[in-house]
């Protein structure tokens, strides 16, 4: 039968990109935040213009106003509910005829960004600077403080990027098996979705791969889990658009770049085609051999991963960390969206 997943994509399926393995989590992150954005505001976004549409600062005040007024409708209608939130209490001012790379378009940006700190309460280190994306000076931060606002604002009824439903879908699973109460208040529901077949084939095909003697394995546990490796590490997979997720670390990462990572002969591979130099450098080392609770894209606070989930996601295959034990497992999810004082 034809597979469900070639009509539900949006895009469509494309041929392999030509990425790195190292930037496709960041490539397919722009992406759910084009299609987010561009769902939003009908604009004509995507990967290729993602920084010159935002460069201006005109987009991302428009989103911190909008995201404000939703706030305000959101206090107005569940009052109860909103002393529970963080709200934004106020907007930005924007100027409207800046251009790229003037002081005006910086003035916007840093407004944004003031605002994200101020009325958002996101942390330092989901954030960018105003030469990051003016300049292109760090793209990552940029990305991940928009897909922590996205987070925020979901929770008083702001449309959110796919991500972020992928990220609750795999929340309620979790409080499901460890009989977890919800949290409070109780997070949107995110829109249904299908697993699909595709999903299950998409994963042989990168594990396929591994050229080890004895092959590097993820066996599949339920639809959409697997364990990994040799050790009892298990990780969440989803289908983002044409990319095979990750959910590891409390953030994000392509499978294909895990398993560079964490499959040895990948590994290798990688070693060998690097001099020693580049080998040495720290973002070759924090690559390969991430700390606990690794830097992954997409993770929120400061990088660890929810309470609730450490004893699912480790940032290695290999790690000597081990699941809770069910007797040692939270009370409850650890909610990040701290009330506003």
């Amino acid at each position: 039968p034809t597979c469900p997943f070639a009509v539900i994509a949006d895009p469509p399926i494309r041929s392999i990109r030509p990425f790195k393995s190292s930037e496709q989590y960041l490539e397919a992150m722009k992406e759910d935040l084009a299609d987010w954005l561009r769902n939003l505001y009908e604009l004509d976004i995507d990967t290729a213009n993602f920084l010159e549409t935002l460069e201006t600062g005109q987009l991302l005040c428009q989103h911190a106003n909008a995201v404000t007024q939703a706030a305000q409708n959101f206090l107005a209608q569940s009052p109860a509910l909103a002393q529970k939130i963080w709200l934004p209490r106020s907007g930005v001012c924007c100027n409207g005829a800046a251009q790229p790379r003037t002081f005006q378009a910086r003035d916007n940006v840093s407004n944004f960004i003031h605002w994200c700190r101020k009325e958002m309460g996101i942390k330092e280190v989901l954030m960018f600077e105003t030469e990051d994306l003016v300049l292109r000076k760090n793209e990552k931060h940029v990305v991940l403080c928009l897909l922590e606002l996205g987070r925020r604002a979901w929770r008083f009824g702001v449309a959110a990027p796919t991500l972020v439903h992928l990220e609750e879908e795999i929340e309620e699973e979790l409080r499901q098996e460890l009989a977890l109460p919800p949290p409070d208040p109780p997070p949107p529901a995110p829109p249904a979705r299908q697993l699909t077949c595709c999903l299950s084939l998409q994963v042989q095909n990168l594990v396929s791969r591994c050229t080890c003697p004895v092959q590097f394995s993820m066996i599949k546990v339920s639809e959409g889990k697997y364990r990994v490796g040799d050790s009892n590490t298990l990780i969440f997979v989803r289908i983002l658009r044409n990319h095979v997720m990750v959910r590891v670390g409390g953030g994000w990462d392509t499978l294909g770049h895990y398993l560079d990572k964490h499959d040895p002969c990948r590994c290798t591979s990688l070693c060998e085609s690097l001099s020693a130099t580049e080998m040495l450098s720290p973002l070759f080392l924090l690559l390969c051999f991430p700390t606990p609770g690794g830097d992954y894209f997409g993770s929120s606070q400061d990088g660890q991963p929810p309470e609730s989930t450490r004893g699912f996601y480790t940032t290695s295959a290999h790690s000597d960390r081990q699941p809770l034990p069910e007797s040692s497992a939270p009370s409850g999810l650890e909610d990040i969206h701290t009330p506003r004082p």
